[in-house]
């Protein structure tokens, strides 16, 4: 890895497998050797950035009394000069930090935890060099996208050794080479864990380690185009990972769902979906009944709502729904029958939707458009509200404008995303949804786009949030429709919205 010369370098791994300080390596170098100025990108600025500079590049820096001298000034955290050259250090969330900076090499560390839409800002500090270099590293986190996205695309190159006891070229994969033994992480047999060779099925004892991977060697199993390099491993090859503990790792996964996430992708480094944190093509037909979108004109029944999120095109999503009786959470409530979903180019055609259907109640994304969001929801005032999600939000509550009605915030409301994604897209779990024969397949596409993973808080403690591995627009317009339900009970139960059009 360390010899690379790709143009672009993805380093898809477990946690802890030194991957970061090949990074810092391939840094030094180009800023020493090669006089180059570099930007080190981690996630966010604080306390990446900070904590990076004081346990991984003054360590470093102290071990080498030659890099020691080759850096004038090492007090700044963002900014460090050696020579001619600046090494920049970066949080990927700052968009003013990645501007005004000319680099020739750049390294993404924890890739899978950047904001996607900083990404091309930061690669874009690279347009004005004609000799460049990227690298790309992070513990994957689902199939697809991220990190597992750029390492499909490259060689896809594993770490292949010699069996001492067969002699033929292997790997350490997971699950063949991982024998599990116990019951349980607390099973007295668990300890009995142990490597194999997937070849001959002999063990490879964890302490021989630093012998038999001594003869190993990087062997490209993907696409052959050498511009695009990318390196696989996994905590099987750690020397400080013995197999106990792996297999330790993947009984506590078996109970619980962040376990899980965190075994695949910080111990495997494997991208992986937990069981039901993606809507599929199952639960999909499971909720189609036989009606049309055309056979469902505004009735006496039901409330009717609808949502819509904003992009290119206008994604709409019209409801009614049968509440079994009020309570404090009407949506756990609720059956809800979807009457038609589609996308329109502008808001007058949102205008003759309304007109159309009816809906009690509207929630809108408040972003992009936030001018024209608003004009729209002051025609219709009450019936429209714009939404923003939260920050700090817990649960289900629902942050409402306090102004008067004249002034923009009153049409605001704030959630915590995660939550009603939950509910919005539950539904097709717990089977409390209908959707038409003739559903679209963008509808389809865009529902089975967000995938519930699991992060750690500050605290160490699981934290759920969705991730969009394509287009995403019905899912948002299907959550701003479940956000109009509690609005619509509140403020305008039983009434007849015509009055108000």
């Amino acid at each position: 890895m360390c010899d690379s010369e790709a143009a672009h370098n993805v380093g898809q791994k477990s946690a802890q497998m030194g991957f970061t300080v090949v990074a810092m390596c391939r840094t030094f170098f180009k800023i020493d050797v090669e006089r180059q100025n570099c930007l080190y990108l981690l996630p966010t600025k604080t306390p990446d950035a900070t904590d990076f500079s004081a346990t991984r590049f003054d360590p470093m820096l102290e071990l080498s009394p030659h890099l020691e001298k080759l850096f004038s000034d090492v007090k700044n955290v963002a900014t460090k000069r050696a020579g001619s050259s600046t090494l920049y250090i970066r949080g990927a969330n700052s968009r003013s930090g990645l501007k005004s900076i000319p680099v020739a090499f750049l390294v993404f560390d924890e890739y899978d935890e950047m904001p996607e839409e900083n990404i091309p800002l930061a690669l874009e500090r690279m347009s004005g060099q004609l000799q460049k270099q990227v690298w790309a590293i992070s513990t994957p986190t689902v199939p697809g996208w991220g990190i597992n996205k750029l390492f499909l695309a490259s060689t896809q190159e594993h770490f292949f050794f010699e069996c001492p006891a067969c002699s033929r070229e292997t790997e350490l994969i997971y699950p063949d080479c991982l024998k599990i033994c116990g019951n349980s992480a607390i099973d007295p047999d668990v300890l009995k864990s142990h490597l194999i060779c997937k070849e001959c099925q002999a063990v490879l004892e964890h302490e021989a380690k630093a012998d038999f991977l001594s003869t190993g060697h990087w062997v490209p199993l993907g696409h052959k185009d050498y511009q695009q390099r990318g390196f696989y491993i996994n905590q099987m090859y750690s020397p400080t990972v013995s197999p106990v503990e792996l297999a330790k790792a993947y009984h506590l996964s078996l109970s619980d769902q962040a376990a899980e996430q965190e075994f695949h992708n910080s111990k495997i480094g494997d991208a992986h979906i937990v069981d039901g944190a993606r809507i599929n093509d199952v639960v999909i037909d499971a909720a189609i009944k036989n009606y049309r979108k055309t056979d469902n004109q505004p009735a006496d029944n039901g409330i009717v709502t609808m949502g819509v999120d904003i992009g290119k095109w206008l994604h709409f999503e019209v409801a009614r729904w049968f509440p079994k009786h009020i309570g404090n959470d009407i949506n756990a409530l609720s059956e809800c029958v979807v009457l038609c979903e589609g996308k329109v180019a502008d808001f007058d055609e949102l205008d003759k939707l309304m007109h159309e259907w009816r809906p009690i109640q509207v929630v809108v994304d408040a972003n992009p458009e936030r001018r024209k969001a608003y004009e729209f929801a002051m025609r219709f005032h009450p019936h429209v509200k714009l939404c923003l999600y939260g920050k700090g939000m817990a649960d289900k509550t629902m942050q409402l404008g306090s102004k008067g009605h004249n002034d923009p915030h009153s049409v605001l409301i704030q959630v915590d995303r995660t939550s009603w994604m939950d509910m919005a897209l539950g539904r097709f779990y717990r089977k409390s949804i209908a959707l038409p024969i003739d559903v679209s397949h963008e509808y389809r596409e865009h529902l089975k786009s967000p995938v519930r993973v699991y992060e750690k808080d500050r605290d160490g403690n699981p934290v759920g949030k969705y991730i969009n591995t394509s287009a995403d627009h019905f899912a948002h317009a299907r959550t701003y429709n479940e956000l109009a339900l509690p609005l619509a009970v509140s403020i305008a139960h039983g009434q007849d919205i015509a009055k108000f059009l």
